[in-house]
């Protein structure tokens, strides 16, 4: 299983990018999916999953400005960020509950990462 993460990159503040993460491999099922974020000095800390029945969570520093969504086919995830600001600098994980086995509960797995630059 691999999630790729993309839509990284340096913007200034106010402005907004779109991250995405695709699910590959051996998936029998997913549950949650969403996005971390590590900031240099900082504790990983939530931004934002999505269940596969669209319930949906936000952290506090984010709520309002943030937009998570799933696709379709329950595989990719996407992350619309608005009005960007200088503390939402750091790396943006992707994570997923995903099955592999029928026989094994879901567990989670986690993507390598895309870099968010918010230039003041």
């Amino acid at each position: 299983v691999q999630l790729q993460a993309s839509g990284g990159g340096l913007v200034q503040t106010g402005g907004s990018l779109i991250l995405s993460c695709v699910a590959s491999g051996r998936i029998l099922g997913i549950n949650d999916m969403g996005w971390y974020r590590q900031a240099p000095g900082k504790q990983r800390e939530l931004v934002a999953t999505i269940s596969s029945g669209g319930l949906i969570r936000y952290g506090d520093s984010v709520r309002g400005r943030f937009h998570i969504s799933r696709d379709n086919t329950g595989k990719t995830t996407y992350l619309q960020m608005n009005w960007l600001e200088p503390a939402d600098t750091g790396v943006y994980l992707c994570t997923a509950q995903i099955r592999t086995n029928w026989g094994r509960d879901h567990r989670d797995f986690w993507g390598q990462g895309t870099l968010v630059t918010v230039s003041s």
